[in-house]
C-alpha cells in the first residue's frame, strides 16, 4: 500500500528535516578533523600496531591512538597503498592478511581515487564511508518515497544505525557494501537487471555476506537455470579475486569462527548485554547497546513473523535474519557488536518493508532503536593530551607535544598550557622529513620569579627572566629530519600545589605554544 502523496508543505517540511540530519551527520564527522592528521583517526591506528605499519603511514602522519585498541579499518587502509597485494610490506602489517583482503573494493576505490598517490590514499580512504553515507541518503529517499514522517523515520533509522555510523567511525567495509547492495536492489526494482547484478557482485567485493542479498534479486521460479545463471554471475568476481588472492597470498581464514549453534549467539548477547547494564561503569554505552540487541531482535521477529514470499526485500530480510541466528560470540561481543555492521541489510530491508506495508508503527520504532548505540559510536572524539600545537600550511605539516616532566594539557577559554615540574621535553614533527627552519611563539608563567632555559641537543639557544605574569616569546629553531628535540629547564625549585596525595610539583607553566613557518 503507498502512501498517499504529500502536500507542499508537508514535501518542504520533510526535505528541511532532511537536511537537518545531513547537517548533524556533517557537524557529527566534522568534530574528528585535526589540521595535521585530517581524518585519520577514523582508521583507528593503535599504538601496538605503530611499530608495524607500512612506509607510506612512516611518510605521512596518520593518528596513533594511544589508548584505544586497533580495528580492521587500519588493514583496509593499508591494503589500499597497493590493491594488487604485491607490496611486501602489507604481510607484515597485518593481523590477517589473507582475510582481510577479500574485502578489496574499499581499498581499490580509495587507491583509484587517491591516483595511487599515498599522500592522497591516507586521507581518501577514511572518507569513503562518508561518501557512502551521503550516496545512501539520497538511495534510501528513493527507495523509501519518502512523503510523510514514518518515511523519514525509517530513512533516519538507516542513516543513524548502529551499523552505519559504526562503519563510519571505525572506517569499516560496511556502510560500503551496504550502499552499493541498496543501489543493485534499487535497479533491480526499475527493471534493470543487468546493472543490478553487477552491483551486487561489487557489493560482494566489499563484504562477501552481501551474496545473500541475491535473495532480493532472484525471480520466480527461484530454481532455474536462469536464476543459476544470474547467481554465478554474481559470484563470479569475488571468486575469481579469492582465487588471485589463494595465488598471490596463500589460503585465507575461512571465518568459520564466527559461526555457532542457530540462536545461541543471540542468546549469549543478550545475556550479555542485560548484565552489562548493572556491571559496566559507561551507562550510556551499556543502555544504548541493549537498546541496539532489542532494536535488532526486533527486525528478526518481523520477517520470521510474517510470509511474503514474492516480496524482495521480505527474502532479502529473511535471508539476513537466518545468517542473524547462525552469528557466533566473535561477532555479538563488545558494545554495541560487529553484529550490528554485518546486519546492515536486515535493517535497511526492515525499514524499507515496515514503511511500505505500513506495519503498525510500533515495529517502526522498535526496529530503530540502534539509532542510540550509532550516536554513542560518535560520541567520543580521539585527543592527544600531549599536544600543545598543529601547523599545516605551505605544504608543511607539524607538531609540538610535550614529553617527559609535563602535565597534561589544560584548557580555559581561548588559552592552553601545561605545567612543568622543573625539565621537561617538547618534541617537534614535521612533514615533509626535510631539514626547515620554524618559528616557535609561546607564553611562559612561573609559580615564583625564575629563569628558564631552552636547549637542543645540550646546546643552549635561549634564556628568560620567568614570573607570576605571562610573559610572551618567541624561539627560532632548526628541524633536521622533519624532527627536533627541545628541554625547557629551570634550576629554582618547584613548589608543590597542595597537599593532597595527587599535588604536582609546579615550576613554569608553557602557554597558547604556536608552530609557523619563518617569513622569507
Amino acid at each position: 500500500m503507498s502512501a498517499p502523496p504529500a502536500s507542499p508543505r508537508r514535501r518542504w517540511l520533510l526535505r528541511a528535516a532532511a537536511l537537518a540530519a545531513v547537517v548533524l551527520f556533517v557537524a557529527l564527522i566534522a568534530r574528528f578533523w585535526h589540521p595535521v592528521y585530517g581524518f585519520t583517526s577514523l582508521i583507528q591506528l593503535d599504538a601496538p600496531n605503530d611499530d608495524l605499519k607500512i612506509a607510506a603511514f612512516r611518510e605521512f602522519p596518520v593518528y596513533v591512538h594511544r589508548d584505544n585498541g586497533g580495528y580492521d579499518g587500519l588493514y583496509y587502509a593499508q591494503i589500499a597503498h597497493d590493491p594488487t597485494l604485491r607490496d611486501p610490506e602489507l604481510p607484515r602489517a597485518m593481523d590477517n592478511f589473507a582475510y582481510r583482503a577479500r574485502r578489496i573494493l574499499p581499498p581499490a576505490l580509495a587507491w583509484l581515487l587517491g591516483a595511487g598517490q599515498p599522500a592522497w590514499i591516507i586521507h581518501t580512504y577514511p572518507l569513503l564511508n562518508v561518501l557512502a553515507w551521503f550516496a545512501l541518503a539520497g538511495l534510501l529517499w528513493q527507495l523509501l518515497a519518502v512523503s510523510n514522517t514514518r518515511g523519514w523515520v525509517a530513512w533516519a533509522g538507516v542513516l543513524f544505525s548502529a551499523g552505519a555510523l559504526a562503519s563510519v567511525r571505525l572506517a569499516l567495509t560496511d556502510l560500503i557494501a551496504l550502499t552499493v547492495l541498496a543501489a543493485a536492489l534499487l535497479a533491480a526494482e526499475r527493471a534493470r537487471p543487468r546493472s543490478a547484478t553487477a552491483l551486487l557482485a561489487a557489493a560482494a567485493l566489499a563484504r562477501e555476506t552481501s551474496l545473500l542479498a541475491f535473495a532480493g534479486l532472484a525471480a520466480r521460479p527461484f530454481f532455474s537455470l536462469r536464476t543459476g545463471r544470474r547467481a554465478l554471475l554474481v559470484a563470479l568476481p569475488l571468486a575469481a579475486w579469492l582465487v588471485y588472492l589463494r595465488w598471490r597470498v596463500g589460503p585465507a581464514d575461512a571465518g568459520w569462527a564466527n559461526f555457532t549453534l542457530p540462536g545461541s549467539g543471540l542468546v549469549e548477547k543478550w545475556v550479555a548485554a542485560t548484565s552489562a547494564l548493572f556491571t559496566v561503569a559507561d551507562h550510556t554505552l551499556a543502555f544504548s547497546t541493549w537498546l541496539a540487541t532489542l532494536g535488532l531482535t526486533t527486525q528478526a521477529v518481523f520477517f520470521a513473523t510474517r510470509w511474503r514470499p514474492d516480496d524482495r526485500w521480505w527474502r532479502v530480510g529473511l535471508a539476513y535474519t537466518v545468517l542473524l541466528l547462525f552469528l557466533g560470540t566473535a561477532v555479538w561481543e563488545d558494545f554495541p557488536g560487529a553484529a550490528l555492521r554485518v546486519l546492515l541489510p536486515l535493517t535497511l530491508a526492515f525499514n524499507v518493508l515496515v514503511h511500505r506495508t505500513r506495519a503498525p508503527l510500533a515495529w517502526l520504532l522498535l526496529g530503530n532503536l540502534t539509532v542510540f548505540a550509532g550516536f554513542a559510536a560518535l560520541r567520543d572524539v580521539p585527543s592527544d593530551p600531549r599536544e600543545l600545537a598543529s601547523l599545516n600550511t605551505s605544504g608543511t605539516a607539524g607538531l609540538a607535544r610535550t614529553g617527559a616532566g609535563w602535565s597534561g594539557r589544560e584548557e580555559h577559554g581561548r588559552h592552553h598550557w601545561s605545567w612543568c615540574s622543573g625539565r621537561g621535553s617538547v618534541t617537534l614533527e614535521a612533514w615533509p622529513r626535510t631539514s626547515a627552519s620554524v618559528q616557535l611563539a609561546f607564553s611562559l608563567r612561573a609559580v615564583a620569579p625564575r629563569t628558564v632555559i631552552v636547549r637542543q641537543d645540550g646546546r643552549e639557544l635561549w634564556r628568560a627572566a620567568v614570573g607570576p605574569t605571562l610573559s610572551p616569546h618567541t624561539l627560532p629553531l632548526r628541524l633536521t629530519h622533519g624532527q627536533a628535540t627541545l628541554e625547557f629547564f629551570s634550576d629554582a625549585p618547584p613548589q608543590r600545589e597542595g597537599a593532597g596525595p595527587a599535588a604536582r610539583d609546579l615550576s613554569f607553566a608553557l602557554y597558547d605554544l604556536r608552530l609557523t613557518l619563518p617569513k622569507p
